[in-house]
């Protein structure tokens, strides 16, 4: 069951996408939600291997816009991302 205080944030959903189109895609919808001054994100990344959680992951250290991300605690299969905004 969905989690209500997730159900209304921006998602992107990276199911089947591979590696380097993970990459890009989570680059992109950080980029648009930035320009769109949402705060919080959702990035669905499945479960899996875990491949594209760490390339999500990844991304997500090297972004100087991102303030914090964490695992949903009821599923570890997205991750919730808070951005800090230009002002």
């Amino acid at each position: 069951m969905e989690d209500v205080f997730l159900k209304g944030l921006p998602r992107i959903d990276l199911h089947g996408f591979d590696s380097q189109s993970a990459y890009v895609a989570t680059n992109d919808f950080l980029n648009e939600n930035l320009i769109l001054g949402n705060s919080k994100i959702l990035i669905v990344h499945g479960k899996g291997t875990g491949t594209i959680k760490r390339i999500v992951h990844s991304t997500l250290q090297k972004r100087k816009e991102v303030l914090k991300y964490h695992t949903d605690n009821n599923n570890d299969g997205c991750t919730i991302v808070y951005l800090i905004l230009d002002k």
